[in-house]
């Protein structure tokens, strides 16, 4: 358990359609608190999955379950090394606003296929930071979406790194919508899982999780494959006591069962 004071608290001007997580930084250290059920369980464990990838150890943001205490409360979260390493980070959407004066979120819906939505978005995102490598990387994170089931990504939380003039790709980050953990609105505890996974719905490029992976794999070809089998699920899952056993077996079965969907993704 940490100990976190008011000092600490940083302010989120990241829009979501999930509301603000409480999140405080010290000594290097992001912390973030579950808002709407168990968001850091759902960060802490795709993140490790992502390790059980063919992802890079810099390409994704690494998180670990933790209990905070804050103002005689004991919450659940997780915690993170701060990646910016001294650079500001910028989401498209500000970027996009900042240059033009319009919403870069606007302008992708403004098109008719999920093809030219993700090359608008790419080509824009190319435009503002000169990353060549962008497509790529927004077709890893459409392909993590899809699996995990984030139902929060879009251009408010897509993000870029700038440093004395130059940007650099954002490690992969913010994927606590992940695996149907809004407990308190959308899918409480105690529903069938399996219907409910039928309904959710990403954000990024349209409501199909699986018209976004088609249209990225169409334009950048296959650009991750997992390594995860149920027995890493269940290493991972019992290192996070602090979330209960329904919890975790709920986690467990939708992991389960995104794999079985999307088993071509797995060497």
């Amino acid at each position: 358990m940490v100990e976190l004071f008011e000092e600490d608290l940083k302010p989120d001007a990241r829009r979501s359609s999930k509301g603000n997580q409480l999140k405080w930084e010290n000594n290097g250290i992001w912390y973030k608190a579950d808002y709407t059920g168990y968001e850091g369980l759902a960060e802490y464990v795709v993140s490790q999955l992502l390790k059980r990838s063919t992802l890079t150890a810099k390409e994704f943001t690494e998180y670990f379950p933790v209990e905070i205490y804050y103002k005689s409360q004991v919450m659940n979260g997780c915690k993170s090394v701060d990646f910016s390493d001294g650079a500001q980070t910028f989401t498209l959407e500000r970027l996009f606003r900042n240059q033009f004066g319009m919403s870069l979120n606007r302008g992708i819906y403004e098109l008719e296929k999920y093809e030219d939505r993700l090359d608008y978005l790419v080509e824009q995102a190319k435009r503002l930071t000169g990353l060549q490598g962008f497509g790529t990387y927004m077709a890893r994170l459409l392909t993590i979406d899809a699996l995990f089931l984030n139902e929060d990504r879009h251009s408010h939380n897509i993000s870029v790194l700038l440093k004395e003039d130059r940007y650099a790709l954002c490690p992969i980050y913010d994927n606590g919508a992940a695996l149907l953990s809004d407990t308190t609105m959308d899918y409480p505890l105690g529903c069938d899982i399996f219907q409910e996974m039928k309904t959710v719905r990403s954000k990024t490029l349209g409501d199909s999780f699986d018209e976004q992976l088609d249209a990225a794999e169409k334009r950048f070809g296959r650009t991750i494959t997992f390594f995860w089998k149920e027995d890493d699920v269940r290493e991972i899952l019992t290192d996070a006591p602090m979330y209960s056993a329904e919890i975790r077996d709920r986690v467990m079965d939708i992991l389960l069962e995104q794999r079985r969907k999307y088993r071509y993704l797995f060497g």
